[in-house]
């Protein structure tokens, strides 16, 4: 697959520039890659492949390993529950049957009209705070069934 032209990633340019094309940075460009285009297109990767130096297998086999990273584009809005052990111990299985439930999806899914998405991630690192869910962002700690249903309701269209 060929890259997209250069000037379509011209935002990336300035991350790219400080990270003065060392491959440790890797991680942190593709984070800012994320946040600057919704997700991590082929196009973009094959683009910070060649800027950084990197085989595109080394680039899409990082990104792939790391569970927030996004090879789509991202719905409008965003839910992930915490499955690490803490989590699972304190409840995540029926914090995973509560969003199935409310949002009509199953975990690793995506609604057709794009307004939501549900999946799952291994830890988020705040593990006396368990139960946990992130959604569009923001942290539910110590998240309950009853809490979460509310906090659902708020994203209805």
């Amino acid at each position: 697959m060929q890259a997209a032209p250069e000037a379509s990633f011209a935002a990336l340019e300035p991350l790219l520039l400080q990270s003065r094309g060392r491959a440790d940075a890797l991680i942190e460009v593709l984070h800012g890659a994320q946040t600057l285009y919704g997700h991590l297109s082929d196009p973009l990767l094959s683009h910070v492949a060649a800027r950084l130096r990197l085989p595109l297998s080394r680039v899409k086999g990082t990104a792939s390993f790391y569970h927030l990273f996004r090879f789509q584009p991202p719905a409008r809005h965003h839910c992930v529950v915490c499955t690490g052990t803490a989590c699972q111990i304190q409840g995540a299985p029926a914090l995973i049957d509560t969003m199935e439930e409310g949002l009509g999806l199953r975990l690793g899914a995506r609604r057709s009209d794009g307004w939501v998405s549900l999946s799952e991630v291994r830890c988020l690192g705040t593990c006396s705070d368990a139960p946990l869910v992130l959604i569009d962002g923001t942290v539910g700690r110590q998240q309950t069934s009853d809490g979460l249903r509310r906090w659902l309701q708020e994203l209805e269209p």
